[in-house]
């Protein structure tokens, strides 16, 4: 049986998750991908000790060194692919191929170590690319609202503070939502 063919155009857009090392990205990726997501995870080393340090994520034993990727289809007509930057700032020359043609990002955000967060936001801010501030909730971490991890990042009037938890769809979702709603009202694509 042939379908009607749709008026409404079918979009796919880019979006980046970023953030500090250790942050959740791969997990915000991997909650809300309706296909089972890309990963780039590789064990920690002795070599990366030095540069990579587990300071309030001790229990982490893998590492993004490319990138991740997934796909959420939101409606009849759209759908986003997720791509997860490394957080490490010996991968950072991946950002600016990761971030060509890109709609907006999400920079994933810990209350912990709330510093890892300064060179995203710095670096989306500089590109002009319209980004959301999404606030891990970790389990056991004292709980701050919108207003103060805003003023604590220092973050431009009318920059999204979103708490989320990376491990629920729901949540993801939402940090996903905010983030088109702010990006397409001035669609600027990177590149």
């Amino acid at each position: 049986m042939d379908s009607e063919p749709s008026d409404v155009p079918f979009l796919a857009l880019k979006i980046l998750v970023a953030g500090g090392f250790g942050v959740g990205k791969t997990t915000l990726i991997g909650s809300v991908s309706e296909i089972r997501p890309l990963s780039t995870e590789e064990l920690l080393t002795e070599a990366g000790r030095p540069m990579d340090s587990l300071e309030g994520v001790a229990e982490k034993r893998t590492t993004t060194v490319a990138l991740d990727f997934g796909r959420i289809t939101l409606g009849d007509d759209l759908a986003l692919y997720l791509f997860g930057t490394p957080g490490q700032n010996r991968f950072w020359f991946l950002w600016d191929e990761l971030a060509r043609g890109a709609l907006g990002a999400v920079v994933l955000a810990d209350t912990r170590r709330l510093v890892d967060s300064f060179p995203a936001i710095d670096y989306f801010e500089r590109r002009k690319l319209p980004f959301v501030v999404a606030v891990n909730c970790f389990d056991g971490t004292r709980d701050y609202s919108a207003e103060e991890v805003s003023v604590a990042l220092d973050l431009d009037e009318g920059t999204p503070v979103v708490l989320c938890d990376a491990r629920e769809r729901a949540s993801g979702k939402e940090v996903l939502i905010a983030l088109v709603e702010l990006a397409t009202t001035e669609f600027r694509p990177v590149g």
